[in-house]
């Protein structure tokens, strides 16, 4: 463990793995089988649980909990994965859980920040560059793709996907799930425009944002049924691969909440780290 700086009073398990110039912070506890990547600073009274797995370049700030055994009945205590990816901030009580199911992995991926007191649930898929911010909470086996805002103090149901550059507005309630660029406030959370913002900070060709705009007012203010406005769609929108994405996540969403949940994991971001 070379270059590494652990604090007097931090007790490591004999198994953990800590790479180039990690810093561990007062009081920290670091568990069986726990991986960190070079460069990672961990702050004081930190709990990083047995196999949790984290990359390269990411902050932990004082008091978050990683990788404890997830809120869930049905686990019986069976092996399971919290993965953390590179270059992640993690605020102040933060807590990520692992998974339930043999060897399943609760995933979150580069580049996120998660303020103050948020909380991953079990076998929840993040990408990469998304923002959760304080208190915000997501039940088991959600789904959030990459460039996605979710506000404060807001509750993501279970089996939630929500789709990349979506933004979730502050306090909202959130059952269903969340087609990509658009934006959703409220309790229960209702579509209330597109996330222009978003596509413009994300530098989308304005080609794009046009024929997002269009299939936004086809979709969601023309009066039309599901059905009509994706063949209006096709017809009359650019066949985009930003419009073939929204098209094939408005339909998924109509499968009903089993075959959302079945879609939504065979759409999971590929983010896990080894």
């Amino acid at each position: 463990m070379n270059s590494v700086n652990i604090h007097p009073t931090a007790v490591l398990h004999p198994t953990a793995e800590l790479g180039e110039n990690v810093t561990v912070g007062p009081y920290t506890i670091i568990g069986e089988d726990v991986i960190i990547g070079d460069g990672t600073t961990i702050g004081a009274h930190v709990l990083i649980d047995s196999h949790t797995h984290i990359g390269r370049d990411c902050r932990i700030y004082f008091g978050a909990a990683l990788g404890s055994h997830p809120q869930d009945r049905k686990f019986q205590g069976e092996r399971s994965y919290l993965r953390i990816g590179d270059r992640n901030h993690i605020r102040e009580y933060v807590t990520l859980h692992r998974a339930t199911g043999e060897d399943q992995a609760t995933v979150l991926g580069d580049d996120n920040m998660l303020m103050n007191y948020a909380h991953l649930g079990h076998n929840c898929k993040t990408g990469s560059r998304i923002m959760i911010a304080n208190g915000t909470n997501l039940g088991g086996h959600c789904i959030v793709e990459d460039d996605a805002n979710l506000g404060g103090m807001t509750g993501i149901h279970q089996f939630v996907r929500i789709g990349r550059l979506a933004m979730v507005g502050g306090f909202s309630k959130v059952s269903r799930d969340v087609p990509p660029f658009m934006i959703v406030d409220g309790v229960p959370a209702e579509i209330r425009g597109l996330n222009s913002v978003g596509l413009r900070r994300a530098k989308m060709p304005l080609e794009v944002q046009t024929a997002l705009k269009n299939a936004y007012r086809l979709l969601y203010r023309s009066g039309l049924n599901t059905t009509n406005a994706i063949e209006r769609i096709r017809k009359e929108v650019p066949g985009l691969e930003e419009i073939e994405y929204l098209i094939s996540f408005v339909e998924a969403m109509r499968l009903g909440s089993a075959g959302r949940q079945l879609e939504a994991q065979r759409h999971a971001p590929s983010a896990e780290q080894e």
